[in-house]
């Protein structure tokens, strides 16, 4: 794992005694250096190494670990 991907890693399991999903936005704050393009890349490569997947209510987005969170389970996702 990079080192952009282990900043992510490491703000989502600060939170996840809260929270098991984030929107784009707050994963890209973690790159203020970053154009939100570059950022998106660095999103899109976790999920096809299959670090991050994404979670859908239908009318957003969410990112987060593979396999974590309520959703997850309840849901049946593989």
């Amino acid at each position: 794992m990079d080192e952009k991907a282990q900043i992510v890693v490491d703000f989502i399991k600060s939170k996840e005694k809260n929270k098991s999903k984030f929107y784009f936005k707050d994963l890209a704050a973690l790159f203020p250096d970053e154009k939100p393009r570059a950022a998106k890349k660095i999103i899109n490569k976790m999920i096809d190494d299959e670090i991050l997947e994404y979670w859908s209510s239908g009318s957003t987005t969410m990112y987060g670990l593979k396999g974590a969170g309520k959703q997850h389970d309840s849901e049946g996702e593989e």
